[in-house]
């Protein structure tokens, strides 16, 4: 069984009867403010989510789908998003400080006022 608490209240968010979150389905899921720092996420169906304001630094949610997830305000910092689908999501306000994007599909996200520096992507490789 896994909990998920909000980051600051340490309330119980949402319970999953898994071992593990790698593949799991959270489409639609409320974990708005959660502490998901260094979860292993991926594979995982987080389609429509509501993460704004989540901690996800250091979280690997490679080759996750993400489409219309709302992580405004969520802090990525050395989150790995390889391969993830970040089509149409909400990343206002993000911070993406040196995330992984390689191959990340962000059509139609909105990363207005998104903080993106020291990306690591196809064309900085090994600058990490």
């Amino acid at each position: 069984m896994i909990e998920i608490r909000h980051k600051n209240t340490g309330e119980v968010l949402l319970e999953v009867d898994s071992d593990t979150l790698v593949g799991a389905n959270l489409a639609g899921v409320h974990l708005a403010g959660a502490d998901l720092t260094g979860a292993d996420l991926r594979g995982s169906w987080l389609s429509g989510a509501d993460l704004s304001g989540a901690d996800l630094s250091v979280a690997d949610l490679s080759g996750a789908g993400l489409r219309g997830a709302d992580l405004s305000g969520a802090k990525l910092r050395y989150a790995n998003l390889q391969d993830a689908s970040l089509q149409g999501a909400d990343l206002e306000g993000a911070n993406l400080w040196r995330a992984d994007l390689r191959s990340v599909n962000f059509w139609g996200a909105n990363l207005e006022g998104a903080i993106a520096i020291h990306l690591y992507t196809s064309t900085t490789e090994g600058e990490r």
